[in-house]
C-alpha cells in the first residue's frame, strides 16, 4: 500500500544514476528480445538502433493490423488516435504510470477525482483514472463537454482535484462562478496542452495547486512535474533521448531536440519512439530529491504536427480536408490564444466557397471546430507551412 505521507511514490524515484542504468539495461534487454534485436551492452548503445516514427507504425499497422506486429501482451483495450494509430491498453496495475504523477501533485486516498480527459476511443480518460486508483484516489468519470453538469457534479460529490486539458479547469471554475457554486478543487493535474504561467497562476490565486506532465497515448506517462516545478522528471518506466530532429543521433546536453522514448513497459516494447517533441535536458537534479534526468518540458514540434485544446492537429489532417472540397486551392491552419483558450482559425483558398459548410468539414476531419476565413486564392504565403503555431510558450 502506498503511505499518503510518503514523499516520494517508490524507492525508484531516488535510486543513484548507476543504479538506475543497471536496472534499466537489463529491463531493455528484455524488451529487445521481444521485439527479435539482440541485446546491448550498455544504455548508450541504444543510439545506434532505428527510430520509429509515427508514419512508420501507421504504415506497419496497415500491413499488420491492429499492432503492426509488435509483440503486444495482455492486452485489455484497444483505443484509436489520429492517424489512425491503434493503441494498446492493460488493467494492470498502474499501466501507464500516471500514479507517479498524481503522488507528485499531492492526489491520494480521500480524494475524489474529476475526470475531465476523454474516454471515446482516445485513451486518456483511461489512462488517468488507472493512475486516480493507483494512489487510492476515487474518479469522477466526467469526461469532455457538458459544462453546467460538470460544475453540479463537482459541488454534489466534493471533488478535490481536477485531471485534464489546461484550460478546461478555467471554464468550469468561470461557470461555477457565474452559476454562484463554490467548488472543492485544491489540486490539478494537468496535461494534453501547454500550461502557460498566467494560467498557472490563476489557478494558484483560486487555491489550486497546479502541477503538469507530458505522457502521450502510445507510451504513458514520460514526464512529470513535482512541487519544486524546476523543469519535468522524467518517468522511471521510460528511456528518454534528445535527438536531432529527422534523425536518430543523439544532442549535446542542453540542446534542443526531439524526444526519443523506448518504453520498458512489458505489454507494449516500443523501441526508440519519435514523439515529435521538441524538448532539452536540465543540468542537475530537481531540489525534490527526486534523481532521474530532467527535461525542459514541451518546446515545441518537430514537425508542423501541433497540440490546439488537447488534440493533436497534423499536417495529413489538413491536406485531407484540402482534398474533399474542389473549390479549395491550400489551407493553413493557425493557433493562437485567446486569454486562456486555445483558438483554431482556418484560412482556406477558395472562391465561391460555403463558409458553414467548410467549417462542418474541418470538424469533421479534425475533430476540432475552428473559426474559417475565406481568402482569394494565392494569397497565402508560399513557404510549404500548413499548420502555424503562434502561440508563446515563454
Amino acid at each position: 500500500m502506498l503511505d499518503e505521507h510518503k514523499k516520494h511514490f517508490d524507492l525508484l524515484e531516488t535510486r543513484s544514476a548507476d543504479q538506475r542504468a543497471a536496472d534499466q539495461l537489463v529491463q531493455l534487454n528484455t524488451q529487445l528480445a521481444a521485439n527479435g534485436l539482440p541485446a546491448i551492452k550498455g544504455l548508450a548503445e541504444l543510439a545506434t538502433l532505428p527510430v520509429l516514427r509515427k508514419a512508420d507504425l501507421v504504415a506497419r499497422q496497415a500491413a499488420q493490423p491492429p499492432f503492426g506486429g509488435l509483440p503486444v501482451r495482455n492486452l485489455a483495450h484497444v483505443f484509436q488516435s489520429p492517424g489512425p494509430i491503434y493503441e494498446p491498453g492493460g488493467i494492470s496495475h498502474d499501466w501507464w504510470r500516471i500514479g507517479r504523477f498524481l503522488h507528485a501533485v499531492g492526489i491520494g486516498p480521500g480524494d475524489i477525482v474529476q475526470n475531465c480527459f476523454g474516454y471515446h476511443l482516445t485513451p486518456a480518460g483511461m489512462i488517468f483514472e488507472s493512475g486516480a486508483r493507483a494512489v487510492g484516489a476515487a474518479v469522477l468519470p466526467a469526461g469532455v463537454g457538458q459544462t453546467e453538469l460538470q460544475v453540479r457534479a463537482a459541488k454534489d460529490v466534493g471533488c478535490t482535484a481536477y485531471v485534464g486539458t489546461p484550460d478546461y479547469l478555467k471554464v468550469i471554475l468561470d461557470r461555477a462562478e457565474e452559476m454562484g457554486v463554490a467548488l472543492a478543487f485544491t489540486r490539478a493535474a494537468v496535461g494534453g496542452g501547454a500550461l502557460f504561467p498566467s494560467l498557472r497562476q490563476e489557478y494558484a490565486d483560486r487555491g489550486i495547486a497546479c502541477l503538469q506532465c507530458y505522457a502521450t497515448a502510445d507510451l504513458g506517462n514520460i514526464a512529470y512535474e513535482s512541487e519544486a516545478m524546476e523543469g519535468m522528471i522524467v518517468d522511471e518506466g521510460v528511456i528518454v533521448e534528445i535527438v536531432r530532429p529527422g534523425t536518430g543521433d543523439p544532442v549535446p546536453a542542453g540542446e534542443v531536440g526531439e524526444v526519443v522514448v523506448t518504453t520498458l513497459n512489458p505489454d507494449y516494447p516500443l523501441i526508440r519512439f519519435a514523439t515529435g517533441d521538441l524538448s532539452a535536458v536540465l543540468a542537475g537534479q530537481s531540489p525534490c530529491g527526486r534523481s532521474n534526468m530532467r527535461i525542459k518540458g514541451w518546446m515545441g514540434r518537430a514537425d508542423q504536427t501541433t497540440k490546439i485544446k488537447g488534440m493533436f492537429v497534423r499536417p495529413e489532417q489538413v491536406a485531407e480536408f484540402v482534398a474533399r472540397h474542389a473549390e479549395v486551392c491550400r489551407a493553413r491552419i493557425i493557433a493562437t490564444r485567446d486569454g486562456e483558450m486555445d483558438v483554431m482559425t482556418v484560412q482556406v483558398e477558395a472562391e465561391g466557397a460555403d463558409a458553414g459548410a467548410l467549417g462542418d468539414s474541418i470538424a469533421a476531419v479534425l475533430k476540432l471546430k475552428g473559426r474559417v476565413e475565406i481568402v482569394a486564392p494565392g494569397s497565402l504565403p508560399n513557404d510549404g507551412k500548413v499548420i502555424d503555431d503562434q502561440r508563446k510558450y515563454d
